[in-house]
């Protein structure tokens, strides 16, 4: 019975969500975009293209990739040292 209620509760949830980001045609803006960006124009610094575009391609998925490799390994190295055997602990 529970497990049948939280089943039925998450589509709930997860249609109400997919409905209400389909009927939706506003964008959110970000900090970057509605505060950041207001007060660069205040002070006469209008924005300007970044140095490292990294919006478009597949440059994210690379550095998102380079990232996990290099945490996966970290944390693969120091593994007992993160969990030491509850002996020892």
């Amino acid at each position: 019975m529970k497990i049948a209620f939280a089943v039925s509760l998450v589509i709930f949830l997860a249609l109400g969500m997919y409905i209400g980001l389909r009927i939706s045609d506003c964008k959110w803006a970000g900090v970057d975009e509605s505060v950041i960006e207001k007060l660069a124009v205040e002070a006469n610094r209008p924005p300007r293209e970044p140095f490292i575009n990294i919006e478009r391609g597949d440059l994210p998925l690379l550095l998102f990739l380079l990232a996990g490799a290099a945490g996966g390994f970290t944390a693969g190295y120091y593994f007992r040292g993160l969990f030491p055997p509850k002996g020892k602990g």
